[in-house]
């Protein structure tokens, strides 16, 4: 059962007990990320998340690192368009020193001046490479054209030129803006004991004053018609995203889209692996996933396709895009797409990391479903019309959103199998 307790100054300590467990999963979670960010410090988000694992007022990074690995444990961090975390996993007898480690990271970076003059160059070299990297790239380019001109469509890494002119000053002000106990959640799941976390945590956060919650700019839809960005560059394949907007992570139907990714193409047995890969051979990989946030959402399918088999794959995922809005779900091919989604979600959970990390979001963004048993009975009383009404919703033509990198110098043909 999971126990939420906010100290007096705002923090929120949320645990699950798993008493059969050895492990401690622990995670420090802000409410700061690439939503919070304009153009000209776009990264900072990222930079500074990097920079917390490099040393501390009390710790050096070298020290970090050996307390931590020299007990068996594990630790990361990442950055994401609403949330940063800070995790680490231990045995439950280090569960105090995972959140010592931790709080002193995030309460005390030293934020030293070499150090962040090389962490910047780490950066601008993982910039370049996602750059590089078309099957990245082109995310990042439908991402500019959902949101243009606004922070979710800015890269989370930031652009070259935006990491460089970022100071300590720029740092420290930000640090000081968002990481303060309302912003913040310490979340564990494992071999813990609740009233010890809310403990510790009021041992290691005491002294940190409150401040304001952290707000993002809402996001403004104005899309009119098709958009089509061509990037050409010489490919081996050409790379594909098709985006469309829609519900946020708080939206009554989320769970009907999840199935909707799951039928289309979030694994090997989906329509659009079947079909495009296995049955016709248009490309190696074909996917598509879910981007969920506070006030908005994406729907994307994404492919490695033949260069000279691009319009043929477009023609083929367009087609069964349609057909989820004219045509019911079978009833069969319904059950097994919910028993995937059922199944992937009650295997993470038996791991006391997937099960932080899953908890943890949901408390940082203030979702107020916590009963396993209550997400499954919503997924079991999704029906075929539920699936096909949502498609008619969200894949209407005009609101497509498509990025190509590849060598293809003329949209002529695409546009042809777009209708635009």
């Amino acid at each position: 059962m999971y126990k939420i307790e906010t100290i007096e100054n705002g923090l929120k300590v949320v645990t699950l007990p798993m008493d059969h467990m050895e492990s401690v999963s622990i995670g420090i979670w802000i409410r700061a990320g690439g939503r919070f960010e304009e153009a000209k410090n776009n990264g900072i988000s990222h930079l500074l998340e990097h920079l917390l694992f490099k040393g501390t007022a009390n710790r050096d990074m070298m020290t970090i690192k050996q307390e931590i690995e020299g007990r068996g444990g594990s630790f990361n961090g990442f950055t994401s368009e609403e949330h940063t975390c800070y995790l680490v996993k231990v045995l439950s007898k280090d569960a105090e020193l995972g959140l010592d480690i931790l709080s002193d990271m995030v309460l005390h970076p030293k934020l030293d001046e070499d150090e962040i003059i090389k962490e910047k160059d780490v950066i601008v070299e993982e910039i370049n490479m996602y750059k590089d990297m078309p099957s990245h790239y082109v995310h990042e380019i439908l991402a500019e054209m959902m949101w243009p001109g606004q922070p979710l469509g800015l890269p989370l890494a930031g652009t070259v030129e935006s990491v460089r002119s970022i100071t300590r000053s720029d740092l420290a002000k930000y640090k000081e803006a968002y990481y303060n106990p309302k912003n913040i959640i310490v979340a564990s799941s494992g071999k813990v004991d609740d009233k010890e976390m809310v403990k510790l945590s009021r041992k290691y956060f005491k002294d940190v004053s409150a401040g304001p919650v952290s707000e993002f700019q809402k996001v403004l839809l104005e899309q009119k018609k098709p958009e089509l960005r061509l990037t050409t560059k010489d490919t081996e394949q050409t790379h594909v995203a098709l985006g469309f907007h829609t519900v946020d992570r708080f939206h009554p139907d989320k769970h009907v889209l999840s199935l909707i990714n799951i039928i289309l193409g979030a694994n090997m047995s989906s329509r659009l692996f079947h079909i495009v890969r296995d049955e016709m051979a248009l490309c190696y990989e074909i996917t598509s996933s879910i981007r969920r946030y506070d006030d908005c959402g994406a729907f994307v399918v994404s492919a490695g396709v033949d260069n000279k088999k691009l319009a043929k794959a477009l023609e083929i995922v367009l087609r069964e895009l349609n057909r989820m809005k004219k045509e019911p779900v079978g009833l069969e091919e319904l059950r097994r797409a919910k028993e995937y989604y059922k199944g992937q979600l009650l295997f993470a959970l038996e791991d006391t990391m997937s099960h932080m990390l899953w908890m943890g979001e949901k408390v940082i963004s203030n979702e107020k479903d916590f009963s396993v048993k209550s997400i499954l009975a919503k997924i079991d009383a999704v029906g075929p019309e539920d699936i096909m009404h949502m498609s008619a919703d969200m894949l209407k033509d005009d609101a497509m959103n498509l990025a190509i990198i590849g060598p293809v110098k003329d949209d002529k043909e695409i546009r042809k199998v777009l209708k635009v």
